[in-house]
């Protein structure tokens, strides 16, 4: 689709989507209206999730253009003019605060890719993902370098220039009264999930651009969900009632501080919580599972620090790790106290991935992958308020 046409009709609007992983950021585009041109994932068990969902005809994956490929050997200048959204979440191991801190000394780091990218295509926006780390003080300055390349992606590197040095002359042209209009108007900002409705305290980095001529003025979206909802829910009895809940279950604030809220209507919706995000599955079953992928897995051990998610609140931060992961994320508590580890399809489910999203891959290799992902819900909701902002631009010209 030409540029002048791109992005007039939310269902036209196309996109190219980097790093896929398991599929939630473009199950969640797509759900907005984007039409995927690439859809680009180089981990062969990633993509395999990705090949094995689209050949079994999941509705939304159908017609995706998947590739196979490292985004560091495609030539993206024959998408340049096509493109109205450029989307992905760069491997973001160099910044969690789980991994090894090291940032752009991280062989992992997509972002150079992520600013080469949208240097060759130009598109009218982006929308890239990452975890709340790159917000760390010890990253403060990788993140500004690597904002203001992707605010003047026409002035890359130089050859034998260092980054520092680089860094130095976009600051100055930044600063300069006199030098180029920024080409890309690029916002942050950190989101919890749980806010947007998603069952799982989430937080995560949101870098958002829009091609400085296109004069858009857009914000975040407001939250629409609360802790504070969920604890005047649960106060006046209406959560537990509705999800019927023994009254010998019932704990309100089991998180302690957290959850020192008072309990007033704000006009927000209750948080969801694990509880109703995994509501009909019933037992996880070894043989002949009823729903694909909700299998129990072995194992499962409370000791300090490592105490899982509770069934009222949202659930922990799924993270890309299976046994041993700090904190019990990735294990659930249930009513009498037991603990297991979540399955594979409640994992899902805590990302908003739909029951028919299946992962064919070992329980391991599975939750790498739901740890990596972004929930398709919260995905959806940021890339609609992004294309809603592109087609009123264009409505009012």
């Amino acid at each position: 689709m030409p540029s002048s046409q791109a992005g007039q009709h939310g269902p036209n609007a196309t996109s190219i989507e980097l790093f896929a992983g398991a599929g939630g950021l473009a199950i969640g585009a797509s759900r907005a209206g984007l039409k995927h041109l690439a859809v680009i994932e180089r981990d062969n068990d990633c993509y395999t999730t990705l090949s094995r969902n689209q050949q079994d005809g999941f509705p939304l994956l159908k017609g995706w253009p998947l590739m196979h490929d490292d985004v560091k050997d495609i030539d993206f200048a024959k998408w340049k003019g096509e493109v109205d959204l450029v989307c992905g979440g760069p491997p973001c191991q160099p910044f969690s605060i789980g991994g090894l801190h090291q940032g752009k000394n991280d062989k992992r780091d997509m972002f150079p890719e992520a600013v080469r990218v949208i240097r060759a295509v130009r598109p009218r926006a982006f929308v890239f993902e990452n975890v709340r780390g790159l917000a760390r003080p010890a990253f403060a300055n990788y993140y500004e370098y690597t904002r203001l390349q992707l605010t003047y992606p026409h002035a890359p590197i130089r050859t034998k220039e260092t980054t520092q040095e680089h860094l130095r002359r976009l600051q100055r042209i930044h600063s300069s009264d006199s030098g180029p209009a920024p080409v890309y108007q690029v916002t942050r900002h950190l989101a919890d999930a749980a806010d947007y409705g998603v069952p799982q305290r989430r937080q995560r980095i949101f870098i958002v651009g829009f091609r400085g001529d296109l004069g858009i003025k857009w914000s975040f979206p407001k939250p629409t969900h609360s802790a504070a909802a969920l604890l005047h829910s649960q106060l006046i009895s209406e959560y537990w009632e509705a999800n019927e809940v023994p009254r010998k279950y019932r704990h309100v604030g089991q998180d302690g501080a957290d959850y020192m809220l008072i309990g007033f209507d704000d006009g927000l919706l209750p948080w969801v919580t694990v509880r109703e995000a995994i509501r009909g599955l019933g037992k996880p079953r070894l043989r002949n599972p009823i729903v694909p992928n909700h299998t129990p897995q072995p194992g499962a051990r409370v000791y300090p620090g490592h105490t899982g998610s509770r069934l009222d609140l949202p659930a922990k931060t799924l993270k890309a790790g299976a046994h041993g992961v700090p904190g019990g994320e990735n294990m659930l508590v249930q009513d009498e106290g037991t603990v297991r580890y979540f399955t594979v399809r409640e994992s899902a489910r805590l990302q908003t991935f739909p029951d028919s999203y299946v992962f064919p891959n070992s329980w391991t290799e599975n939750m790498r992958q739901l740890g990596n992902a972004v929930p398709c819900s919260l995905a959806e909701i940021v890339v609609r308020s992004v294309i809603e902002a592109l087609r009123a631009t264009f409505m009012d010209r």
